[in-house]
């Protein structure tokens, strides 16, 4: 925040002048010197005065965009002890801890009452169902909270992550629904420049909405400078890594959510939507069907499990999953007859067929990302480019992985699919040759439950 300030022992540490104070006897007080990533280190201790930060949170926190060994660590806290002494103790094999007593100077604004807080965390919860259904409760939940306290930021900031949703579950156009989302987002920034959350909410709408993958990295990095245990954060911030072909960073990032909230389906199946884009099938089933052990109803992991079975050739799998999570929205025996009918006669490409078939007949009824996929998938692949330009024009939002997802494998050799993301401002497939295309069908998320 603009006037972060603690103190602590004798010392005064003022974050955005960057200035450490000592004070002596007296009125006297001395300017301390400390090198820029000492003092960054001493930053991510003191916001975390008494608890553990691991060497791994500091290291992701002080050199967010450079690989550097825990030995650098090492060197920092050793000149910073040469100042605070003691106050800083070592955890063995894990990190360190500041064990003077700290009090914040900031003009931090106060928590919400009771009432508001479980609005805010009701909204939450149906997000993280991940249904269409669970949206718009998650809107009405957060409008509450917002109705009753306009000044706290995480309801902003809840607000704007359910507007980007409704855009991911075509349930409102994209641009509308994330202009909604940045206003929120900023909404929140405005009544606490400090908070996590805002900040997470913010690199959401630029990273789905706008494509602006440097702000969206930014924004989630001083998230996570906050708050370096921030699940959502952290799991934004490897889907952004992910869309730009740093796979092993984004996985890893991914990994050390799931130390902090191991029994969180979506961080389970963030990961199986890690290894689906490193073409790693066999791994991208197991962590879906972890995700299904911890939240059997979950929205979207039986659409990550049918897609990898799916992209393995597996098309009864595939099937038998679709199946399942068309019953699971609903849909009854008598609608899915024809959907079985055509896989009995057809296999999957009668599905295809039967799909594209629905969609001459009602036009409009199925997003122009999907049209796009089926049409690649049949091999038509000039009729599917068209409708992959519509769906850049509409700011589709699962088009964010057009560079690495595999159900774009089968059109990347068309002369036209490079403009496509050049207009997103992607590079080539450099890093998923590096992966390994182990199969050229498309699949998984944008299917649905085709």
């Amino acid at each position: 925040m603009a006037n972060e300030r603690f103190t602590f022992g004798s010392f005064t540490l003022d974050v955005p002048e960057r200035r450490l104070v000592r004070r002596g006897a007296g009125p006297s007080v001395e300017d301390v010197a400390l090198a820029p990533k000492a003092f960054d280190v001493l930053v991510c201790l003191v916001r975390r005065g008494g608890r553990l930060v691991t060497k791994r949170e500091l290291l992701d926190a002080v050199w967010p965009e450079a690989f550097v060994e825990e030995g650098i660590l090492t060197v920092h806290i050793s000149a910073l002890r040469k100042v605070l002494g003691d106050d800083i103790q070592t955890v063995p094999k894990s990190g360190y801890r500041l064990v003077a007593a700290v009090v914040s100077q900031s003009a931090t604004p106060a928590s919400s009452t009771p009432e508001v807080c479980e609005l805010v965390g009701r909204g939450r919860s149906h997000l993280a169902a991940s249904r269409y259904s669970e949206i718009p409760n998650a809107i009405e939940s957060f409008e509450a909270a917002i109705a009753l306290d306009p000044d706290y930021a995480p309801a902003h900031a809840g607000l704007a992550l359910a507007h980007c949703a409704e855009a991911d579950f075509r349930l409102r156009k994209p641009m509308e629904a994330f202009a909604l989302a940045r206003s929120s987002a900023l909404r929140a920034l405005a009544r606490d420049a400090g908070s996590a959350d805002a900040c997470t909410a913010l690199g959401a709408v630029m990273f789905f909405g706008e494509w602006d993958w440097a702000g969206a990295e930014r924004s989630l990095q001083r998230a996570l400078e906050i708050h370096p245990s921030h699940t959502k954060a952290r799991l934004l911030y490897g889907h952004v890594l992910e869309a730009q072909q740093r796979f092993d960073d984004a996985l890893a990032m991914k990994l050390r959510a799931l130390e902090t909230d191991p029994f969180s389906p979506s961080v389970h199946l963030a990961i199986s939507q890690s290894y689906w884009k490193q073409r790693n099938f066999e791994e991208a089933i197991r962590w879906a069907r972890k995700t299904l052990d911890i939240d059997p109803s979950h929205g979207l992991a039986r659409e990550f499990l049918a897609g990898a079975f799916w992209a393995m050739g597996d098309f009864d799998g595939h099937m038998a999953e679709n199946v399942k999570h068309a019953q699971a929205h609903g849909m009854s025996a008598e609608a899915l007859a024809p959907l079985e009918r055509a896989y009995a006669d057809g296999g999957r490409l009668g599905v295809v067929r039967l799909a594209l078939r629905h969609a001459a007949a009602h036009p409009g009824a199925m997003p122009d990302i999907q049209l796009a996929l089926l049409h690649s998938e049949a091999g038509e692949f000039d009729e599917a480019l068209p409708h992959l330009t519509r769906a850049l024009d509409a700011k589709d939002p699962c088009l964010v992985d057009l560079a690495v997802a595999p159900q774009w494998d089968a059109l990347r050799a068309h002369p036209a699919f490079a403009n496509c993301l050049e207009r997103m401002r992607l590079r080539g497939a450099e890093g998923v040759a590096a992966v390994g295309v182990k199969n050229k069908r498309p699949g998984g998320r944008t299917h649905r439950a085709v």
